[in-house]
């Protein structure tokens, strides 16, 4: 079970997570549904590590959740210049199983010697993804993972969760589309002004829908009227 209770952050005078709590056990896709700037991403790096909450607690079977537990794909994420892509996989993989590299790629077919700064967006993500998966995790934090990824590579990547889950492993992705997250998510948390507001199962994802759309309709109209 990851646990997170009563995490608190802020910016300076901004607070971005406010008293936020979340249980998230084994075997399970959990998604963050949030509009920008709803401190999706500052919740993954707290998870991870890389931001420090003001106060609260994280947790992993009641245990210090630390980086090497968690396999974490950024929005965007950093390559050193000149490198490879083959390259950068032997890096995550140093000691690692080297036919794994090759399988992995028979999925995503990417040109692996060629250098990462002439990838598009799309491939960046592919490799990125592909550097996690050479490494055995317990849990796994993806944000944005199909921004900028093509039809069929969102088919592969929806696949590859639903075997991960298969593993007993937690699956914390992130986006701000909805549809992204309904087919593959076993409950979906709404974030909003910082705090989980409502975790939604499956059998409540049209309510959910229906509400965000009804939401964004009647924002959208009240400028419309102004407009047209």
């Amino acid at each position: 079970m990851l646990e997170l209770k009563n995490i608190k952050f802020k910016y300076t005078d901004k607070t971005v997570l406010d008293d936020l709590s979340l249980e998230i056990p084994r075997g399970e896709i959990s998604g963050i549904l949030g509009m920008n700037g709803a401190g999706k991403t500052t919740l993954f790096n707290c998870l991870y590590g890389t931001l420090l909450p003001d106060s609260g607690e994280i947790s992993f079977h009641q245990k210090a959740l630390t980086s090497r537990q968690i396999g974490f794909l950024e929005t965007e994420n950093y390559f050193y210049p000149y490198m490879k892509g083959r390259e950068y996989l032997q890096l995550l993989n140093r000691g690692g199983d080297a036919a794994k590299v090759e399988g992995w790629n028979e999925i995503f077919d990417l040109p692996l010697d060629k250098l990462v700064d002439e990838y598009s967006t799309g491939m960046r993500k592919k490799i990125a993804l592909m550097g996690l998966l050479l490494k055995e995790y317990d849990v796994f934090i993806l944000d944005e993972p199909f921004n900028g990824v093509d039809i069929e590579s969102n088919e592969k990547i929806f696949h590859i969760l639903k075997k991960i889950k298969e593993k007993n492993k937690i699956i914390l992705i992130s986006s701000h589309i909805l549809s992204s997250l309904t087919g593959l998510c076993d409950k979906i948390n709404h974030l909003e002004d910082g705090k989980i507001v409502k975790t939604y199962s499956k059998t409540e994802f049209d309510i959910l829908s229906e509400l965000l759309t009804k939401r964004i309709k009647n924002q959208v109209n009240l400028t419309l009227d102004k407009l047209l």
